[in-house]
């Protein structure tokens, strides 16, 4: 796949907003200093669809992006932010819930991992949920130029190990670098087959 062109559709604060749509949507999400935005920017040839902060949890909103006339990508908003408030985290965490449950179109969940780390508690609660509730998804881990190969292996590999226990199959994982670009036609290919199979 190429990507031709990324349009702003809309933000909107809970799924009631969200605007009608028959196009499959792909929704990106992680913590809030995985490196989201600049995978984004990666992924569709641009440097300013998603806007990079240097203060993590910049996403408030769903935010749409109409890619190629085609499909939808979603960027929501990241957990697990600290200096979050407790209510804030909370309304966050009933805006995606909300979204990722009851969003019909949506064809799949994108979470992003840090790979420079073992696996975390929160990434793993949230992935155990997407299991849960029986929605696709698959495991994208960022920043993969600053760990060495090494280390990279074993992190996704206790990662696998330790979602084994609540799902059925080991999903889909992709390695990637905003830096360098490793994981853009991979993922790219992915979203394709999807489309092409209906989403499902």
């Amino acid at each position: 796949m190429q990507v031709t062109s990324a349009k702003f559709q809309i933000s909107a604060p809970d799924l009631a907003s969200c605007p009608p749509s028959e196009l499959r949507e792909f929704a990106f999400i992680g913590r809030s200093n995985v490196g989201k935005s600049s995978l984004l920017n990666m992924l569709t040839n641009s440097k300013t669809l998603a806007k990079v902060s240097a203060t993590p949890g910049h996403t408030r909103l769903i935010n749409f992006f109409l890619i190629n006339n085609k499909w939808t990508l979603v960027d929501l908003p990241g957990y697990g932010y600290a200096k979050t408030q407790r209510g804030e985290r909370d309304l966050f965490a009933k805006m995606i819930t909300g979204y990722i449950s009851g969003r019909e179109n949506l064809a799949a969940v994108f979470v992003l991992i840090d790979s420079r780390h073992t696996p975390q508690v929160i990434d793993l609660e949230f992935v155990e949920w997407l299991a849960g509730e029986d929605i696709p998804y698959a495991l994208v881990f960022s920043k993969a130029d600053k760990v060495k190969p090494g280390a990279l292996k074993t992190h996704v590999a206790q990662f696998l190990e330790k979602i084994a226990p609540f799902t059925a199959s080991p999903p889909p994982v992709f390695i990637t670098s905003a830096e360098t670009r490793e994981g853009r036609r991979e993922l790219l290919a992915y979203i394709t087959a999807t489309l092409a199979d209906g989403g499902v």
